[in-house]
C-alpha cells in the first residue's frame, strides 16, 4: 500500500514551502537561490537603510515548478522582508505567526471539505531562520521569534555568511 503512495506522490508532485526569515542583508536570497539553482530574486530591488528602519515586516510569496529525475516539485518560498530592520522590533514577528496559522487553518478547511481530490498545500514546512553573524550570540528578537514559532513549524536556524557590501 504505501508502494502505490510514494508512486503516485512521484506522478502527482510534491509541494514544498519553504519560509525565510531574517534581517536585510544576511544571504536569504543568495542561499535559496543557490539551493534550488533557481532564480527567484532576479527583480528584486534594494531598499536603501533609511527607508528600511519605518518599514514593516510584510509577507511575500514566490512560486516556482522544479523537475528532477521525472519528479516534480512546486516549491513556494515565503519571504518576509523588514523583518528585524525596524528600530523598534517589538511586535515583528506577528505578522509571520499569523500568516503560518492562517495557511494550517485553511488546509484544514479543505481537508474538511467535500472536494479534497485538488487540495493545494501551502502549510509552511520549514523555516530557515537566519541570524546575524555581528554581534555577539543571539538577540532577543531571534529567541523571541523561536520560542513564539517552534511549536507551528520546524525551524532551522542558520548563521548568516553574508558578504556586505556598500551601497
Amino acid at each position: 500500500s504505501s508502494g502505490i503512495n510514494a508512486e503516485y506522490g512521484v506522478k502527482k508532485g510534491f509541494e514544498f514551502t519553504l519560509m525565510v526569515v531574517g534581517e536585510s542583508g544576511l544571504g536569504k536570497s543568495t542561499l535559496v537561490n543557490s539551493l534550488f539553482l533557481t532564480d527567484l530574486y532576479n527583480a528584486r530591488e534594494i531598499i536603501p537603510s533609511k527607508d528600511r528602519i519605518k518599514k514593516t515586516v510584510t509577507i511575500e510569496t514566490n512560486c516556482v515548478e522544479i523537475e528532477e529525475k521525472g519528479v516534480r516539485l512546486r516549491l513556494t518560498v515565503v519571504d518576509t522582508p523588514g523583518f528585524g530592520d525596524a528600530l523598534n522590533n517589538e511586535k515583528c514577528e506577528e505578522a509571520i505567526i499569523k500568516y503560518v496559522s492562517d495557511q494550517y487553518e485553511f488546509y484544514l478547511q479543505d481537508e474538511s471539505g467535500l472536494n479534497r481530490r485538488n487540495i493545494v498545500d501551502n502549510r509552511v514546512h520549514c523555516c530557515l531562520y537566519f541570524i546575524s553573524p555581528y554581534g555577539r550570540g543571539l538577540k532577543p528578537i531571534d529567541i523571541k521569534f523561536m520560542k513564539s514559532l517552534h511549536d507551528k513549524v520546524n525551524i532551522v536556524p542558520v548563521i548568516a555568511k553574508a558578504a556586505r557590501t556598500l551601497r
